[in-house]
């Protein structure tokens, strides 16, 4: 069922209302007045009450008392934090045996995942009025205005625009319902897409990976990518595999490969089984499911009249900063003049010309044996519960005082993810953060570990904005790409933990990690304007088929290429800049990990020769503004790719 924007409403007396609240209250507060009449009437139906049950309330409810108002910002901020903080408790219980390696329940599980004890939430809000108290007393102010005076404000003026920006649209419980089943869809079809690979041939014609072997695509076959480096038969494998991803972005695995059904050997380059081309291809299935989310984009357009569309509400209302800043950082990065001796440093070394897989390539530092670094990391975790048991030794190990470590640390609960790794925060105090990672079949391994420090950043930042922010209102970061520069900055501890990096090398690893930020930074970023680009060519093509959004993909996938990446890595016959599976699953995300990696940078540039530890719980406690004005607190300074680069050019030229 398609869901419509509400019926229009008869006109409001918008004037007489705010005359009846001047004539109470006096001139002086006629401003407020205005903009909070204005602010109600826009979401006034009529089943709210007719024009006389407008100017009545808008009467009685308005607060002009600045000692009230205070007092009625806390209630409200206590009753949102208090609803919103355990109905987020309760969907994440309900999610959690499709989020977790765990026992499976066929026809309950996928139930209780989209089940929602409060579908019509935003709507009851407003039918019992505590939205349009809200809106009538505390300004919802846009991002323009946020970025314009935002820096001027106290800690009190941001929490009351960000109560009113609380109280969004109202969705109609169809909608709402519609949603949830959407994304959960996708996620399923992302989670669940393990291609056979056992049959999988190199050019030399011989099978290598195991017969039950299954990567999850893109994640686990550009991880198989990374794990070749190093290897004598790396290369040919590395190019078979590339071509797995090829097939997985177009849709043409053969479908006998997808089911597991297949025993010839499958030659991804040239699709044969057997020898044989193969005709039955799986074929344009994910562009399906983006199409999914496009339609749930457009239902929810015309709901959002400050922010009409799918791109304007991710930069405008999620991430706070405006897309054309977002497409010059994107841009800047990799057009940087340090890229070009950043590609001739590592095509020498790697020994030979760069391919389109190399751009995967960022373990820059001295690589040990993958049998090495599992040993490693089985000595101090041998699985994830170990792991969980020594967080406070971990954190301690980190700088982290005693009762920062146990408060901190017993907060995490560590499991093992059915896809890829991630983490949730608490929705309240009173709740624990949770680690999700992967792991190896018999211990948790350096690919479980790695995923797990880089969740533990996550972790760190959720609970200290939690439990340190100014006020209730505050607290998390402004948006997601914060939250991955913490990610990003613990991740790439994992060695210092492990003891495999002493402090007498952390200048060499200051330089090491510089370069491979840079190098995940620009691999990343060409999918984030990929997807920009596809969202922007999908507003301008509202009736497009799957087909026809996978061959616009695959076209902007080879322009970005071409200007980007060509000069450097050479050709690309695989089109890789469209392998990321988030842009099905969570549309319009991949820009916050490039944002992420800058971010992290500028924070790691900035805690050197500080306290890691004390550094975290400051940035991380500062509290829910406008990112621009979050990093000037956090590190005196704008979001920029510069301190970067910079750092990158300065890297390169000491290992060098």
């Amino acid at each position: 069922m398609t869901a419509t924007a509400p019926s229009a409403t008869p006109p409001l007396p918008v004037h007489t209302a705010v005359e009846a609240i001047v004539a109470r209250h006096g001139q002086d507060c006629r401003h407020a007045a205005k903009l909070g009449v204005d602010q109600v009437a826009a979401r006034w139906q009529p089943v709210d009450g007719d024009a006389e049950a407008f100017t009545a309330f808008c009467r009685d409810r308005f607060v002009a008392d600045p000692q009230a108002r205070r007092r009625l910002l806390d209630r409200l901020e206590t009753a949102v934090d208090a609803v919103e903080g355990h109905l987020y408790e309760i969907r994440r219980q309900l999610r959690w045996w499709t989020d977790v390696r765990t026992d499976t329940f066929d026809g309950v599980d996928d139930l209780l995942a989209k089940f929602d004890p409060a579908p019509d939430l935003s709507d009851q809000f407003y039918r019992q009025r505590l939205a349009f108290v809200a809106l009538l007393n505390f300004p919802r102010t846009d991002l323009a205005g946020m970025l314009r005076e935002g820096a001027g404000w106290s800690v009190e003026r941001w929490a009351e625009t960000r109560l009113a920006q609380t109280f969004g649209p109202r969705i109609p419980v169809d909608l709402s319902d519609r949603a949830r089943r959407v994304s959960h869809e996708a996620n399923v079809f992302v989670s669940g897409f393990h291609v056979p690979v056992g049959t999988l041939i190199a050019a030399d014609g011989r099978r290598w990976l195991p017969t039950d072997r299954k990567l999850l695509a893109h994640w686990l076959v550009r991880e198989e990518v990374k794990a070749n480096y190093g290897s004598p038969d790396g290369l040919p494998r590395q190019r078979a595999l590339m071509w797995v991803m090829a097939r997985h972005i177009d849709g043409t695995i053969p479908a006998t490969v997808m089911d597991g059904s297949n025993t010839l050997d499958w030659d991804s380059q040239r699709n044969t089984l057997g020898g044989r081309p193969a005709s039955d291809l799986h074929g344009p299935q994910r562009y399906r499911h983006w199409l999914a989310q496009r339609d749930l984009a457009f239902a929810f357009d015309p709901l959002h009249p400050e922010a009409p569309t799918a791109i304007a509400r991710k930069f405008d209302l999620a991430r706070e900063i405006p897309e054309s800043e977002v497409e010059r950082l994107l841009t800047g990065l990799l057009e940087h003049p340090v890229r070009s001796r950043l590609s001739h440093w590592l095509s020498k070394r790697l020994g030979r010309p760069l391919e389109p897989q190399d751009i995967y390539f960022e373990d820059v530092a001295e690589v040990k044996p993958a049998e090495e670094m599992n040993a490693a990391v089985k000595r101090l975790f041998p699985d994830e519960r170990s792991f969980q048991a020594k967080l406070p030794e971990v954190l301690r190990g980190l700088g982290f005082g005693d009762a920062d470590a146990a408060f901190l640390g017993s907060r995490i609960r560590v499991e093992i993810a059915r896809g890829s790794g991630h983490a949730m925060r608490p929705g309240l105090p009173e709740y624990g953060a949770w680690l999700r990672t992967s792991r190896l079949d018999a211990e948790l391994g350096w690919d479980g570990f790695d995923t797990a420090m880089h969740e533990l950043g996550h972790n760190l930042e959720q609970l200290c904005s939690t439990h340190f922010a100014p006020r209730p209102l505050l607290r998390n970061v402004p948006n997601t790409a914060c939250t991955e520069a913490f990610a990003f900055l613990y991740q790439s501890l994992g060695r210092r933990v492990l003891g495999l990096e002493t402090p007498d090398q952390a200048a060499r690893a200051f330089h090491l990690d510089s370069i491979a930020t840079m190098l995940a930074a620009c691999q990343i970023a060409g999918p984030s304007l990929l997807e920009l680009h596809a969202w922007r060519w999908i507003y301008a093509h509202p009736s497009a088929t799957a087909e026809q959004l996978r061959d616009e993909v695959l076209t902007i996938a080879e322009r970005l290429w071409k200007r980007f990446y060509e000069p450097h890595f050479g050709p690309d016959p695989y089109r890789i800049l469209a392998a990321y599976q988030h842009m099905i699953g969570h549309p319009l995300y991949l820009a916050d990990y490039t944002i992420g990696h800058v971010m992290s940078h500028q924070i790691r540039s900035h805690l050197r020769g500080r306290d890691l530890a004390a550094e975290t719980k400051r940035i991380t406690s500062i509290g829910c503004f406008t990112p621009d004005l979050w990093m000037r607190k956090a590190v005196g300074g704008p979001l920029s790719y510069e301190p970067l680069a910079c750092d990158c050019e300065a890297a390169l030229a000491a290992i060098d």
